[in-house]
């Protein structure tokens, strides 16, 4: 580093304003899972997984009577 950088660097002049300081250390003390979340339901998601599937299979039926499969 160049001397110059390297005052720069060593002032302890702060670099935000108050207010800003302020809210970035608010942000870092909350933590990254600090937001509410809707619990994890797997019952759903295998509900959903097997309409999805039933779904594309009656189509796939629909499209093979459709074109003289069956």
């Amino acid at each position: 580093m160049s001397d110059e950088v390297r005052k720069d660097l060593d002032k302890n002049e702060p670099v935000l304003r108050a207010e800003d300081q302020a809210r970035v250390d608010h942000v870092i003390s909350t933590g990254v899972n600090s937001t509410d979340k809707k619990p994890f339901r797997p019952i759903l998601l295998v509900v959903l997984l097997i309409s999805v599937v039933t779904g594309f299979s009656l189509l796939s039926q629909l499209l093979a009577r459709m074109a003289g499969v069956y």
